[in-house]
This record gives structure tokens, sequence and C-alpha cells, in this order.
């Protein structure tokens, strides 16, 4: 097992704009003029296939938006969606001073569709900074299973006391704690960094 520090972050809500919740699709059901709790309703049926991997966007949007005729395009739509995508406050340039240091071993530890999480690797750089992406779509899995956790702790080889997970919803945290990792509710650049250094990690 590895001794160096290793970090698990939590993508949407800590790095980035969250990708696809419940904001981003109220405003494409304003902007495309779709019933949003139809919309919603049919979101909520497919949202751990898409999530894990076993439903792609093409599909997804087939069946929570063309499954009647509409006046735009599934293009249109995939590209309302991959344009929610933006960097959250200075975390993401940070994180890339951290990566550079070369101390500390990082990883991500995030639910996300396929097609949703390799644009936001493509465009912001995301393979720059990480060693890896335990990501639901690739494992099959979703925060907060408990078997997620343990999955991404056994695959980076590292001992649970030398592991920090971030996200910022508590719900996740806690199944973190419980299985022995050290966890830090995201609550802004700010008190990240002053809570890491609790761990020895600093940029």
């Amino acid at each position: 097992m590895i001794d160096a520090p290793t970090l698990f972050f939590d993508v949407g809500g800590v790095l980035l704009t969250n990708g696809w919740d419940t904001g981003a699709r109220k405003l494409a059901a304003e902007t495309f003029g779709l019933d949003y709790a139809e919309f919603q309703t049919r979101h909520e049926m497919l949202k751990t296939g898409f999530e894990t991997g076993r439903l792609g966007i093409d599909r997804y949007i087939r069946k929570t938006v063309f499954h009647r005729e509409r006046g735009f395009s599934p293009d249109e739509f995939k590209a309302f969606m991959f344009a929610q995508s933006r960097p959250l406050g200075n975390t993401l340039d940070w994180l890339r001073t951290l990566a550079a240091s070369g101390k500390y071993r990082l990883f991500t530890l995030n639910n996300e569709s396929r097609e949703l999480h390799e644009y936001r690797v493509r465009t912001f750089e995301l393979n720059s900074i990480f060693r890896a992406f335990f990501t639901s779509c690739y494992l099959g899995q979703v925060k907060p299973d408990e078997d997620i956790y343990i999955n991404a702790l056994g695959i980076a080889g590292c001992r649970r006391e030398k592991a920090v997970f971030i996200d910022d919803r508590s719900l996740n945290i806690e199944p973190a704690q419980a299985l022995g990792f050290n966890a830090v509710l995201f609550q802004g650049l700010d008190d990240l960094r002053s809570r890491l250094k609790e761990f020895g990690v600093e940029a």
C-alpha cells in the first residue's frame, strides 16, 4: 500500500459546477419549453442507469425529452447540457498548483454520466491533475453507496488513514467517515485549504 497522502475529490460542486443537477434541468425546461414535472419524473426514473454508464446520453435524452416531437434537435439539447459545466471559483486553479507539487496522489470520486464526465475531462484538462477517475459511469456504482468508496480505495492502493475525501454534500461525506476515511465537507476554497493543512497537505 502507498504511504503518500491520497486525495479523492468530488468534481461537481467542488471544482466545477454540477453538470446536470436540478438547477440545470429546470433551466433546460425553461429554455426548451419542456413540462418540467414530466421531464423530472423521467429523469428520476433513468438517472441511476445514466450515472452508472448503462444508459448513454443519446438514449437518455430520447427517453426524457424526445419521446415526442420537438422543435429543436437532440444535438442542440446535448450542447445545452455540456454548456452547463463551468469552473467553480478558484478551486480548480489551486488544485493544479497542488498537483504540480508532485507530493500528493490525486483522484476523483464522483457521480457522473459518461459523456458529460469525458467532456469535462477534455474541456478542463482534468487529466493533467488526476491520476485516475473513480467515476460512477466506470465503476457502475454511485455515492453514497459504500462499495464505491471501498473500491476506489483498493484500486488506488491506499490505506484508509492516508485517504482524504472531499465532497460538498454531507450525505456523501458520512459513509466515507464511517469507513475510516478522513473527510472534508467542501465549504469554499479558503476553508478547504485550512482543513487540508490538518492532514499535512499544502500547495
